[in-house]
């Protein structure tokens, strides 16, 4: 994608690697979902159109951080995206963040209220409707499904891993060049680069997070199947006051056409 750029930052543990969407307005550090990576934030970076200098690390445990030797969990998240504002001399930086990363911008909010300007919220962050007490593993696989299964499974190739997504129909329905992408990369040659104790570790926080208070957040009304119940059901994401984003589910919200929505409100919060 024209104007994107990689770089890496020194963290505990080794290097967190960055993505980079130049643009002329201020900085705003977007973090993923569970089992994803920066590239997720693609379609935003471009319906920013360079207004925003758009800033996503491959968070600890994935793709390009997949390396990392740890800790893992959220504290170790937010430790790291001030880590990137220090690296680019960012004194206060705008968070966004999407499912998991909605975690990890609110634990980052909570931890250094002084270096964070804004956060919104993008279909994640709130407690997952699951019973307390919940094994990890068992929680995961109810709540993210064939993203879960993935991580123990091995691919000749990297079509292979591609037709694992697009049999997904939330994926594969609205498959773009940006999905593509981003698929490629988390594919390591037989799997995906995903560390199964990075995913432990965060799902475990987020299994015990408790509800933010005071930050915009944006709903699918859809969810990770493309299923009409969203990842969030509707009461919750009424509770929350969220602004609920019609005809997109957990992903498309992100790397859809959900995406336009996404930065408008990026750009707005701005203001």
């Amino acid at each position: 994608m024209a104007g994107m750029e990689e770089f890496d930052v020194a963290v505990e543990g080794g290097l967190l690697r960055c993505v980079e969407w130049a643009g002329d307005g201020p900085a705003v550090i977007a973090a993923h979902g569970i089992t994803a990576n920066a590239l997720s934030w693609a379609a935003v970076a471009r319906a920013l159109d360079g207004g925003v200098r758009l800033i996503a690390p491959d968070l600890r445990g994935r793709a390009g951080s997949a390396g990392i030797a740890g800790p893992f969990g959220m504290a170790a998240h937010a430790a790291d995206v001030i880590a990137i504002a220090d690296h680019l001399g960012l004194e206060r930086v705008a968070l966004a963040g999407h499912s998991m990363g909605g975690f990890v911008v609110t634990e980052t909010a909570q931890r250094y209220p002084s270096r964070v300007s804004s956060v919104l919220l993008v279909d994640g962050g709130l407690p997952l409707p699951v019973p307390p007490g919940i094994d990890v593993d068992t929680a995961l696989h109810a709540t993210i499904g064939p993203a879960m299964r993935r991580l123990s499974m091995t691919f000749g190739s990297v079509d292979e891993y591609l037709d694992f997504f697009r049999a997904n129909p939330a994926l594969g329905k609205y498959w773009s060049e940006d999905v593509s992408e981003y698929v490629r990369r988390d594919f390591t040659g037989t799997g995906s680069s995903c560390v199964l104790d990075a995913i432990r570790a965060d799902a475990r926080d987020m299994l015990t997070a408790p509800a933010p208070a005071g930050f915009p957040l944006l709903g699918a009304v859809r969810g990770m199947q493309d299923e009409e119940t969203g990842m969030y059901p509707a009461a919750v994401l009424e509770a929350a006051g969220a602004e609920i984003v019609p005809d997109v589910n957990h992903y498309t919200i992100l790397l859809g056409k959900g995406a336009e929505v996404v930065a408008d409100r990026i750009r707005s919060g701005l203001e």
